[in-house]
């Protein structure tokens, strides 16, 4: 070995320890240069599946900001005054305008208009082919749900579109709108998460992808599009490894399109990141470890043991911060910043880059799991806590029960069109500091779900605990918000489930505090308990609407007739008609068990065109039986203040050649004072086309005489509450007197209903009422048999007179 050293160094003890000492530190310095690369490209390649599927969340994160931009802007021309005017009168130009100008206001390149059975009606953008086939696609969901939306292709390209209903107060149709996925989404990806993001797109199952959206080089997108991918497979894969031109990506697959599973047209998202770039120590680190051995081989020419002591030192520290890093520890600091060597360089590269990786983990993070607004955890981060909740409880005894309270603010949207968005905002986040000052328990958690929806978990707490909450948080909204110069009186509608009373999993506990909480919204009496009667409810609710329309489309409906009758001489002059439902497993159905139902859906106005209807073909065929009749179509409070039912009717009247003579319109008090304006405007113009009006149920509502002098009505109908008690009620019997002569005084002719015996009839017609019906003349029948009824009872009267039929319905 010494024969192999030059003679200078065999010579010289010292030049031979800076000679082992030099190559020492280069030993040391590939050690720890491999170490690092290591250590950093094992961590690199441990978090990229985690980071591509939190790539994702952020992915659809920007999409449903997105898509709730959207919504809004779809609801807003939705609730528009104007453009529902414009529907409603199908002005369509107007709507075709307004269409145009909407979405290029809010940057929607699709607008659509769609009747309330999903059919459209009017269109700017794409082809109205593709948006009739998108619209067929969304009415399922739309229908069940009252907002739905996809991303869809429209016109080769991905589109992002919802679908609102327009309300008027019912369902009138359907606004659709869409914009189509740009740059902005990637370049929003980029900045968010570092990560990059293709969209492929095919026209069908046999056609090949082809890229649409990219911040990828066009090759590497075209190569990305030449591979084989899957519905099934990419569903379950974190992370699908992909090598491009001698370069590792790792790509992770979502499926953007419902249609993809079926093999149609597609969108698939590919959120991706170079593998080898990932790996790669950064190239100030490789310029800081250059920089170090340089500094070494100086200090080391000077003094080897001072040198080594002053090198070997950092390297260690700077190998254990790596490790740290490595191991996806960004919190411990780095040591040695404040060196001003080399030394002091490489850990100052070291720390901004742990300060650099950790922010962005937390800023993606952040996004993934808490709401921005309120900084509460979000829906994702809640149902997680449910869930690992749970899961705690089962670990241990299992008896630990779970409590979910879940709460939605009433008016809240009222809140946003009257003072708007930006008070809304400071509005939830008040929310939200109010609902954590009711927590007095470390271990309980309050979340906003999305929306004017907060939520809080109990943990370890019962029925019992989770009720007393709820009341304190119900008596927190008694007290005003104040809001800047606001004061706002905010409610909430609340509702609770229990853990394992109610749910035996995360999914469902929190379906069920959402039912109850519903419930809560509509019963307005404060925090409900979930119960399996709101569930069975909401199903029997939707049930009921179904068989409703099919009882129409399938002739299960049936007109009975009961007489009516002039109370001087005996004879007929006309009978109150009565809806029955024959269902075709049930049989006769009351109508107290669909009517109220139907009023309170809007279904009411198709039983209404179907009774008046009906009635004109009854009338046409009394009529050549020699009966001429007046038929009335009673009508409720949403028929009543449709400002189109005059034209309805009218229309009617000619499509089946009847007069309006021939009808008898009633309405109660309470419909007419729901609002009065309303219901003149109307009552004025059906007189005006020559229907008879009577006011049905009277005594029972809240009219005013003063309103009632000057309604067009030609009749009043006494109630039969006070008309079947006045033999034995005083009050009663003085009531129906004073009402004849009110109505007699008015020039208005009076009915009585509720006649069940002939003393009731003898008094009556002492008080000079004109007419009377009940049990006591005759009971409901089918309108096919009420003409051989009317003929049999004129067989018994000494006078024969011309009959006439008032019709409603209950």
């Amino acid at each position: 070995m010494k024969r192999l050293m030059p003679s200078w160094l065999r010579r010289s003890l010292g030049a031979r320890i800076v000679a082992f000492s030099l190559a020492l530190l280069f030993l040391v310095q590939i050690a720890s240069f491999s170490a690092i690369r290591a250590s950093l490209g094992q961590h690199a390649r441990s978090v990229l599946p985690e980071r591509l599927v939190v790539g994702e969340r952020v992915l659809l994160t920007l999409l449903d900001q997105n898509a709730q931009k959207l919504t809004e802007g779809a609801r807003l021309l939705a609730t528009d005054y104007g453009f529902r005017t414009a529907v409603l009168s199908n002005d369509a130009e107007t709507i075709a305008s307004v269409l145009e100008n909407h979405g290029a206001r809010i940057g929607a390149t699709e607008a659509a208009l769609l009747g309330a059975d999903f059919t459209l009606r009017g269109a700017s953008g794409s082809d109205t082919r593709d948006l009739a086939a998108l619209a067929s696609r969304l009415a399922t969901r739309a229908a069940r749900g009252g907002v739905a939306g996809e991303i869809a292709l429209l016109g080769g390209s991905p589109h992002q579109v919802v679908l609102v209903p327009m309300k008027a107060p019912v369902v009138v149709g359907w606004v659709l709108m869409g914009f189509p996925l740009d740059t902005r989404l990637a370049t929003d990806m980029r900045k968010l998460s570092a990560l990059d993001v293709t969209l492929l797109t095919r026209a069908s199952a046999s056609a090949p992808w082809s890229p649409t959206l990219t911040n990828q080089p066009a090759g590497l997108a075209q190569a990305l599009a030449r591979q084989a991918w899957t519905a099934a497979g990419d569903a379950t894969t974190p992370m699908r490894t992909v090598t491009l031109d001698r370069e590792e990506f790792g790509v992770h697959a979502r499926w953007l399109t419902p249609q993809a599973a079926a093999g149609d047209a597609a969108v698939l998202a590919l959120v991706s990141l170079s593998i080898d770039e990932a790996v790669r120590p950064p190239r100030d680190l490789q310029i800081g470890l250059a920089a170090i051995t340089l500094f070494g081989l100086v200090v080391f020419s000077i003094g080897v043991l001072v040198s080594t002591r002053r090198v070997t030192t950092p390297l260690r520290a700077l190998s254990t911060a790596a490790d740290r890093l490595g191991a996806g520890d960004y919190t411990a600091p780095i040591d040695g910043l404040e060196r001003e060597d080399e030394i002091g360089h490489l850990a100052r590269a070291f720390e901004q880059m742990r300060t650099s990786v950790g922010e962005k983990q937390a800023q993606i993070l952040n996004l993934a799991y808490w709401d921005s607004l309120t900084g509460l955890p979000n829906r994702v981060q809640f149902r997680d806590a449910v869930r690992d909740a749970i899961a705690q409880a089962q670990a241990g005894d299992g008896q630990a029960p779970i409590a979910v309270i879940m709460l939605d603010l009433d008016r809240f949207k009222h809140v946003n069109d009257v003072l708007g968005y930006r008070v809304g905002d400071l509005l939830l986040g008040s929310v939200g500091e109010r609902l954590s000052q009711q927590m007095v328990r470390g271990g309980d958690l309050v979340a906003r779900l999305g929306g004017d929806e907060f939520a809080v978990l109990l943990r370890h707490g019962d029925a019992a605990l989770a009720e007393s909450v709820a009341q304190r948080i119900g008596a927190a909204f008694d007290e005003p918000l104040k809001l800047e110069e606001h004061t706002v009186d905010m409610g909430a509608g609340i509702g609770i489930a229990c853990w394992p009373q109610h749910a035996s999993d995360a999914d469902v506990l929190l379906s069920r505090a959402e039912v109850a909480m519903y419930a809560a919204k509509r019963r307005t009496e404060g925090p409900l308990m979930y119960d399996a009667s709101f569930d069975a409810a909401s199903t029997q609710t939707l049930s009921l609407l179904t068989e409703l329309r099919q009882a129409v489309e399938h002739g299960e409906l049936r007109l009975f007739l009961q007489p009516k009758l002039q109370l001087d001489t005996g004879r007929v002059s006309g009978a109150e008609a009565l809806v029955r439902w024959l269902h075709p497993t049930r049989g006769l159905v009351p109508p107290m068990e669909f009517i109220p139902f139907a009023e309170q859906t809007g279904f009411i106005r198709t039983l209404t065109m179907w009774v008046f209807e009906e009635a004109a073909r009854h009338w046409l065929a009394l009529q050549a039986e020699g009966l001429p009749l007046t038929l009335s179509v009673n009508l409720s409070t949403r028929d009543l203040l449709d400002p189109d039912l005059p034209q309805k009717f009218d229309a009617l009247l000619v499509k089946h050649r009847v007069p309006a003579e021939a009808y008898c319109l009633e309405i109660t008090e309470s419909a007419i004072m729901d609002d009065p304006t309303r219901a003149l405007a109307t009552l004025n113009r059906l007189s005006a086309l020559g229907f008879r009006l009577s006011i049905d149920d009277f005594g029972t509502g809240y009219s005013s005489l003063a309103y009632l002098k000057r309604l067009p009505v030609d009749e009043l109908k006494i109630d039969k509450s006070f008309v079947m008690s006045m033999e034995k009620d005083l009050d009663d019997a003085k009531i129906v007197r004073s009402t004849i002569d009110l109505a007699h005084n008015l020039g208005l002719t009076v009915v009585a209903e509720g006649v069940e015996n002939a003393k009731a009839w003898e008094m009556l017609r002492e008080l000079a009422c004109d007419e009377a019906q009940g049990y006591h003349m005759g009971r409901p029948m089918p309108a096919t048999d009420f003409a051989a009824w009317a003929a049999a009872w004129l067989m018994k009267q000494p006078h024969r007179a011309v009959a006439s039929t008032n019709m409603v319905f209950h």
